[in-house]
C-alpha cells in the first residue's frame, strides 16, 4: 500500500476535475471504476476509485482518491491510496505499481501549485 495526503485551498470542483483529467490521461489502461459524492452540512466529499493494468507484472492496481472540503475555510483534504498490483501469495511484489498510481495525484497537485 502507498499513501499520500495533503490539505490544499481552492475550488473543490476545479481541483477534483483537474485531478480526474490528469489521472485519466496518464495511461490508456487506467479506468474510473466508480465515484461517490455527498454533501453534508456544508462539507463536500468525493471518493473516486480507479484501476490500472500493469503489463510489467500482469496485474491490476487500484487508486482510491478521497476529497473532503469545508466550505467555511476553502480547505480541501486530499488522500490518495494505491493498492493491489502485487504478484505472489506471500511476498506481494508490486514492482512500484502502488507508488506509481499515488504519484499521479501528488504530481497533479504539484502542477496546480500545491
Amino acid at each position: 500500500m502507498s499513501k499520500f495526503e495533503k490539505v490544499v485551498k481552492g475550488s473543490f470542483y476545479d481541483i477534483s476535475e483537474k485531478l480526474h483529467n490528469d489521472i485519466s490521461n496518464s495511461a490508456v489502461s487506467i479506468n474510473l471504476v466508480d465515484e461517490a459524492r455527498k454533501e453534508v452540512n456544508g462539507c463536500e466529499m468525493l471518493v473516486r476509485v480507479y484501476d490500472k493494468y500493469f503489463m510489467r507484472n500482469s496485474s491490476r492496481a487500484s487508486l482510491t482518491v478521497v476529497m473532503i472540503s469545508n466550505k467555511d475555510n476553502d480547505e480541501i483534504y486530499v488522500s490518495a491510496i494505491g493498492s493491489g498490483g502485487g504478484t505472489g501469495v506471500f511476498l506481494r511484489l508490486d514492482w512500484g505499481a502502488e507508488n506509481n498510481l499515488v504519484y499521479l495525484v501528488e504530481d497533479s497537485l504539484a502542477n496546480m501549485g500545491y
